[in-house]
């Protein structure tokens, strides 16, 4: 099988950098103060989502009923 031969594969194009012009700084206040005030917000819906579950209210009072009843099944 030596007609067989790999195809030749083409030369990737060149690296081009993306350019730093336009990149936050990391100590920014404005940034800071936007991404408190988007937390703030997202904590704002979730506490709305969690306060309509009730896991810890009304629990202790069916672990003092006695449940341990005989049914019709048997």
């Amino acid at each position: 099988m030596g007609f067989l031969k790999p195809p030749k594969i083409p030369a990737p194009p060149p690296l081009e950098m993306p350019s730093v012009d336009d990149v936050p700084e990391a100590d920014d206040p404005e940034l800071i103060a936007e991404q408190e005030a988007e937390q703030r917000a997202k904590d704002r819906k979730r506490k709305g989502r969690r306060s309509t579950i009730l896991t810890g209210t009304g629990l202790n009072e069916i672990e003092d009923q006695n449940i341990n009843k005989k049914t019709l099944l048997g």
